[in-house]
C-alpha cells in the first residue's frame, strides 16, 4: 500500500464500518457484534474517556486478554488520539509496576482477576484511573446470568472508588461526540513492548500508518483465497502482540471480516467456532498448532472450512509441518517478522507452490541486507547472515533506551536498518529461509551450531514434546551442546542416550548433543517464546558455583 487511503486507524476502522454496517465484526463467545454496534459502542467508550480527560497522546494501558472489551477499548483510544500500551494479561507486579512507570500512563483498563496486582502499583505510579471489566461484561444479560449460576465465568474482586471503575460505567450517554484530534500517519498509535536480551522489556513506538500499512499486507497475503471482507478469523494469537493484531485485528479495522475471540485457549470452544461459522482463517503460534494435533477430540468437530493457517511469533518445527498437512490436507503458511517492524518482514505465499522451509517473500514495503553479524555490507545470495530490515514508516528508536536504540538501528547509505539479530538466507527466487538466532549460534571446536536445527531434530521424536539446545562452556571446546527435553506424558523408558543415538542418525557428529537433561517444562517469554538465555544463565550459574 504505496499511499495510505486513511491518516489513521479509526478514519480507516470508521471506512470500513460504513462500507460492511451489517457484516459481523467480532464474534466473542458466541455474541456476534457488527461493524454498526461496534462503532457506536466505540464512539459512546471514547465519549467516557474523554470526560475523563484522556486526549492526543495520553497513555492507556490495555491488561485484559482477548475479547470484544479490547477490541472496543483499543478502538476507542485510537479515536481520541490515545497511545495505547498493550500487555499480556500474565504479567505480574514487578513488569506491571515497570511499564506503567516507563510510559508514564494515566488509566489502566483491566481484566477484575488482575486487579490485585493493578491495585498494588498504584501508589508508585501516575495512573489516575482504574477500568476493570470481567470476561462476560458485554455479553446478553441471559448469558451473563447462566455463566455465573453455572459457576463457569472467572472473576476477581474489586474495590470501587472514585479512581476505580467497572467497564460499563464508562459509557457516555451524551449525545455529542468527543472532539476529534488532529491525526496523521505519523502519530504514534501504541507503544508494544518486546522482550529481548535486557533486563527490562523494550518499548517499541509503532505509528498509525506503520500499522495500517503492515495490516494491508498482512491480510492482503490472503487475496488468492478468499475476498478479505470474507475472511473469518480464529483469533488464536494473543491481541497484546503484533502477530494478533496485523493478522488478526486488522480484518475489523481495514478487511470488513469477522475476528473470532475467546479469552483463553480452550481448544474445544475453538473448534466449536471454527465449524459453527466456517472460519476461513486460523492464527497462532507454534505450540497452538502442536496441542490441535494432539488433542483427543480434534476429529470430531470439521474443520474444514479453513484455508489459511498461519504460523507467528517463532519458528514452525518440520514436524508440526508435516504432520499438519498429513492430517488436513493443507498447510502451515509461515512468516517472519518482529515487533520492530509491526509484524511481517517476510510472508509465505498463498498462490503457488512453496519450498520446504521457507517463510516466505520480502513483503512491498520492505527492504532488506543480510551482513555479517554487525556488519554493513551485503553477503553474496545464498550465504547466511544477519537479517537488517528498513522501511518508509519504520520505527526509528526505543522509548526511554538510547543505549538499545543505537545498538539495534544502524544508517547505511543514509537509509535506516533495523537489527534482527536473527541469521537468514535466501534463494534465486527471492524466498527466505531462517537459520537461527545470533545470540542462540553455539560455537563448538570452530564450528557454529545452530542450536534451533538441533532442536528440530530433537523434536521430530514421537517421544518428544519440546526441546531446547544451548552451549556450555568449556575450555577445550569452546562450548559443548546440551539439551533440554520434555517428554510426552504418557512417555516412559526413554533416556538420554537413546535421544543421543537418534540425533546422531540425523545430525552431523559435532552437533550432536553432548549431554540431555529432563524437564517438566521450559521457560517461555510472555508471548509464549522460548527463552533460551534463561536456561543458558542457569548453566553459567551451575558451572560457577
Amino acid at each position: 500500500m504505496s499511499d495510505l487511503k486513511h491518516g489513521n486507524i479509526f478514519e480507516a476502522f470508521s471506512a470500513t464500518a460504513a462500507m460492511y454496517p451489517d457484516n459481523t465484526a467480532v464474534e466473542y463467545l458466541g455474541t456476534k457484534y457488527s461493524y454498526r454496534k461496534l462503532l457506536g459502542l466505540v464512539e459512546s467508550f471514547a465519549g467516557g474517556l474523554a470526560r475523563f480527560g484522556i486526549k492526543k497522546t495520553d497513555r492507556i494501558m490495555m491488561y485484559i486478554p482477548n475479547s470484544v472489551q479490547l477490541v472496543l477499548a483499543w478502538l476507542s483510544a485510537q479515536r481520541l488520539g490515545a497511545i495505547i500500551i498493550p500487555i499480556s494479561p500474565i504479567y505480574t507486579v514487578p513488569d506491571l509496576k515497570y511499564l506503567a512507570n516507563d510510559t508514564e500512563s494515566k488509566i489502566i483498563i483491566c481484566s477484575d482477576r488482575n486487579f490485585g496486582y493493578v491495585k498494588q502499583i498504584i501508589p508508585d505510579s501516575s495512573i489516575q484511573k482504574v477500568i476493570v471489566t470481567n470476561v462476560v461484561d458485554m455479553l446478553p444479560l441471559w448469558k451473563k446470568a447462566f455463566g455465573f449460576l453455572a459457576d463457569k465465568v472467572p472473576k476477581g474482586k474489586i474495590e470501587k472508588s472514585d479512581t476505580v471503575l467497572p467497564l460499563n460505567s464508562v459509557f457516555s450517554s451524551v449525545s455529542s461526540p468527543a472532539p476529534k484530534p488532529e491525526l496523521d500517519e505519523t502519530d504514534i498509535a501504541e507503544i508494544i513492548y518486546t522482550g529481548g536480551t535486557t533486563k527490562h522489556p523494550k518499548g517499541v513506538p509503532i505509528s498509525h500508518g506503520l500499522i495500517l500499512e503492515s495490516s494491508d499486507e498482512q491480510l492482503g497475503v490472503r487475496d488468492p483465497l478468499f475476498p478479505k471482507n470474507k475472511d473469518i478469523i480464529m483469533g488464536g494469537a494473543p491481541l497484546f502482540h503484533i502477530a494478533g493484531q496485523t493478522c488478526s485485528l486488522s480484518t475489523v479495522v481495514i478487511g470488513g471480516g469477522t475476528l473470532i475471540l475467546h479469552p483463553k485457549v480452550n481448544l474445544d470452544a475453538m473448534f466449536d467456532s471454527i465449524q459453527r461459522n466456517r472460519a476461513t482463517s486460523l492464527i497462532g503460534v507454534p505450540a497452538l498448532y502442536r496441542m490441535i494435533l494432539d488433542h483427543d477430540r480434534t476429529d470430531q468437530y470439521d474443520l474444514s472450512s479453513l484455508k489459511y493457517c498461519f504460523s507467528a511469533a517463532d519458528v514452525l518445527p518440520q514436524e508440526i509441518g508435516a504432520r499438519w498437512e498429513r492430517k488436513f490436507h493443507k498447510q502451515i503458511y509461515q512468516g517472519y517478522g518482529a515487533t520492530e517492524t509491526c509484524g511481517g518482514v517476510c510472508m509465505a505465499p498463498t498462490d503457488r507452490p512453496l519450498p520446504a522451509l521457507t517463510m516466505g517473500k520480502l513483503l512491498p514495503s520492505k527492504e532488506v541486507l543480510i551482513t555479517e553479524l554487525d556488519g554493513v555490507d551485503p553477503l553474496p545470495l545464498g550465504t547466511p547472515g544477519e537479517l537488517l530490515v528498513h522501511s518508509k514508516r519504520m520505527v526509528s528508536a526505543y522509548c526511554n533506551k538510547p543505549d538499545e536504540t543505537a545498538r539495534a538501528f544502524v544508517t547505511i547509505n543514509g537509509k535506516l536498518f533495523y537489527r534482527t539479530g536473527d541469521i537468514v538466507k535466501s534463494d534465486e527466487e527471492g524466498f527466505f529461509y531462517f537459520v537461527d538466532r545470533t545470540v542462540d549460534v553455539i560455537k563448538s571446536k570452530g564450528y557454529r551450531i545452530s542450536a534451533s536445527e538441533v532442536e528440530a531434530v530433537l523434536q521430530e521424536h514421537p517421544s518428544v514434546v519440546e526441546s531446547c539446545v544451548v552451549g556450555i562452556p568449556d575450555k577445550k571446546v569452546g562450548e559443548r551442546i546440551k539439551a533440554f527435553v520434555v517428554l510426552k506424558s504418557d512417555v516412559k523408558g526413554i533416556s538420554g542416550n537413546d535421544l543421543i543415538k537418534w540425533c546422531r542418525k540425523r545430525l552431523i557428529e559435532y552437533k550432536v548433543p553432548n549431554y540431555i537433561e529432563f524437564r517438566d517444562m521450559l521457560p517461555k517469554s510472555k508471548v509464549g517464546k522460548l527463552l533460551r538465555r534463561e536456561i543458558r544463565s542457569e548453566e553459567r550459574k551451575r558451572l560457577e558455583t
